[in-house]
């Protein structure tokens, strides 16, 4: 579908990627993976024709349709929410005008006319071309793809320009889905998403009818979505069989691999060396010596292997110590208007807990932060702090309060206490401002760099309270780690607003859920806990029975249990049944199937990888640099094919797990 093919691109004397070539095949989900200024986003814009490479090309068949949603700075004014959705159905409308005004012309002509049989000939052809394109469905699929990106009926004769940035860009996203191009290339398209849209764009994009390209920073729907990763790194691009987890462990692999035969090689190089040194001057060795100078000319030296970007720890100062109470709503009622955010709403945080903030935007999350922070007085109720808490706020606001004539780096020294002034460089660097970098004036930076010094800023002052809104929104995966680690380890109390599902689970151990209308809803559990949870709640109101509730079917297919299940006909009752008999020979067999060919499989590559291992590690080979690159080679395959059957391995394991759970096995 797509093919890229000598790529290079170069900014200055600094090259992002040199001979890239990689193709897209039709359904294709490829991921783009690497630090913050790898080039990523710069290869997107390549494919989507915005950037001219250097040098190398980029074909696709004539037609093929690339529809590209960048991170930011899209802005759409003068037309209300349906006019700009109903826009991506260009093609269909301007066929349905064109028939509307050839059957307006057809009126003012003579039905026995030569002109009028021509032009109803044309209408006809017109209306076939318009019902291949289905245009009843245009309405629905609109209100469709709207609904789940978070919009209301009500929003639809809205003008766009009344919308924020993070709209805006749900906004294009709406109407890419519906162009449905062949090829989408996406960058960074979560960022403004709450977790409950993440999830519907999550399946909408699982069952997208073409190829995506995709950049993101959110480790859950890379795994789930993608199946080949490119990584860049070092001014070089590489292809991983798999998704972002497979490249994260295969990379270490090929980069251990790498460094044997490289380290192998100059061990080589340093031996003949020596002989040429020791036997330069002997007359008698000459030739032998000659020999091995044109030999060692001759060899095609492999490159040192880069050294990784040194990843960064940083660790909060000690927090003052407070009271076993850090903060406690009672009574507490909020509303802007006719808008009610909450009403009799009591809350408490006590010390070292960790909460998640979720919902969807407007529902009340950040007037939440502000009350709980003191910053904003509730309209009735209390508001109490414990003993000596002392907090420290971030949101993206913030950024924009910043110093524009000051450096980066005298902006965070001057936020920094006595304490945690030493870990200022360290934390600029674990949050990417490495270098020279630090000495940029704050009115120079981007949007996203003003919010990660912000961020920085925040996290150096002490305090034993910590309120983060949107933290990892400009962070790329390694400072995530970083500030993950950070907070996980912190002995402090945390409330973390943010829909970035891989950083909150390992971290919080409650979650705190608001709806706009309803009440807020306090989950004891991490977002993995909230979403099931909220999941059986959801079905539950709806009246839906869990699937796990069946009665267990037994080994014949043919004998199911005739235990009934609640609430449900005797006629729906075997209706089910059928389905579990159905899905236990058609889903659950080929599974097990295809799982006990897959152990044999890797049993046997892992036996092929012990040998070479061993090859790889004897003298025979290790003095021979053919040999060495051959079985080097063939050492890296078997690992390539070992590690997809390893990921193919877990992923038969949980799809046999979910299909049994559903049928009611042990």
């Amino acid at each position: 579908m797509i093919s890229v093919q000598s790529l290079r691109v170069e900014f200055g004397a600094r090259v992002l990627f040199n001979d890239l070539a990689f193709s897209v095949q039709p359904r294709e989900r490829i991921a783009f993976a690497g630090h913050n200024g790898a080039g990523k986003s710069t290869l997107m814009k390549c494919v989507a024709g915005l950037i001219r490479p250097t040098s190398g090309q980029i074909s696709a068949p004539k037609g093929t349709r690339i529809g590209y949603l960048p991170q930011e700075g899209i802005h759409v004014k003068g037309r209300t929410l349906w006019q700009e959705t109903e826009s991506a159905f260009g093609e269909t409308m301007a066929l349905s005008e064109k028939i509307d005004r050839l059957s307006n012309e057809l009126i003012k002509l003579d039905p026995r006319s030569s002109p009028y049989g021509d032009l109803l000939e044309e209408i006809g052809e017109l209306e076939l071309q318009l019902d291949a394109m289905d245009p009843a469905r245009m309405k629905p699929r609109i209100e469709s793809v709207l609904k789940g990106l978070g919009f209301q009926a009500k929003d639809f004769t809205r003008d766009c320009s009344e919308f924020s940035g993070g709209w805006q860009m749900r906004i294009a996203m709406a109407k890419l889905f519906l162009q449905e191009p062949e090829v989408l290339l996406l960058d960074e398209p979560t960022n403004h998403l709450d977790i409950g849209t993440q999830i519907w764009v999550e399946q909408y994009l699982i069952n997208y009818p073409g190829a995506i390209l995709l950049i993101s920073h959110d480790r859950a729907l890379l795994d789930t979505l993608c199946t080949r990763t490119i990584a860049f790194s070092h001014g070089r691009a590489e292809e991983y069989a798999g998704n972002f987890s497979y490249f994260e462990r295969e990379s270490v692999l090929r980069k251990e691999i790498r460094l044997k035969q490289y380290t192998a090689q100059q061990r080589e190089i340093a031996e003949t060396q020596r002989f040429i040194d020791r036997f330069r001057a002997s007359a008698n060795k000459a030739t032998l010596v000659q020999s091995r100078i044109k030999l060692l000319a001759k060899v095609e030296r492999i490159p040192a292997p880069e050294q990784d970007d040194a990843v960064m720890n940083f660790k909060f100062p000690p927090p003052p110590n407070s009271g076993h109470t850090v903060a406690k709503l009672e009574g507490v009622a909020k509303s802007y208007g006719s808008l009610n955010i909450f009403s009799g709403f009591d809350f408490e945080i006590n010390k070292g807990e960790k909460f998640a903030i979720v919902g969807p935007n407007g529902a009340g999350k950040s007037t939440f932060c502000r009350l709980i922070t003191g910053q904003e007085e509730p309209d009735a109720g209390t508001h109490i702090f414990g003993h000596k808490v002392a907090t420290s706020f971030f949101s993206q606001n913030h950024a924009d309060e910043l110093d524009p004539n000051l450096s980066v780096l005298e902006t965070v020294e001057a936020a920094a206490s006595r304490e945690s002034m030493p870990h200022a460089r360290n934390l600029l660097g674990c949050f990417l401002f490495r270098g020279d970098d630090v000495f940029k004036k704050i009115g120079v930076l981007s949007g996203g760099e003003r919010s990660r010094v912000a961020l920085v800023c925040m996290l150096l002052r002490p305090a034993n309270f910590l309120i983060l809104d949107e933290p990892t929104n400009h962070l790329d995966m390694q400072s995530q780690d970083v500030l993950q680690r950070a907070l996980i380890d912190y002995p402090g109390s945390v409330m973390i607003v943010s829909h970035n599902r891989n950083f909150l689970d390992a971290l919080v151990s409650k979650t705190l859920e608001f709806r706009p209308g309803e009440q807020p809803t306090l989950y004891a559990g991490n977002i993995t806990y909230y979403l099931e949870k909220s999941a059986e709640d959801e079905a539950a109101k709806k009246g839906i029975p869990k699937l796990t509730s069946l009665a267990p079917v037994g080994s014949n297919a043919s004998a199911p249990s005739r235990q009934s299940v609640p609430g449900v006909n005797r006629k729906e009752q075997r209706r089910i049944e059928a389905e579990q008999r159905e899905m236990k020979s058609k889903v659950l067999k080929p599974l097990e199937t295809e799982f006990t060919d897959l152990e044999t499989k890797i049993a046997e590559l892992e036996a092929a990888q012990v040998t070479l291992t061993q090859r790889l590690s004897s003298p025979e080979v290790s003095s021979d640099s053919a040999k060495m690159r051959e079985v080097s080679n063939a050492a890296e395959k078997i690992a390539k094919s070992l590690e997809t059957s390893y990921y193919r391995w877990g992923q038969l394991s949980d799809e046999i797990e979910k299909v049994k759970a559903k049928l009611g096995l042990e």
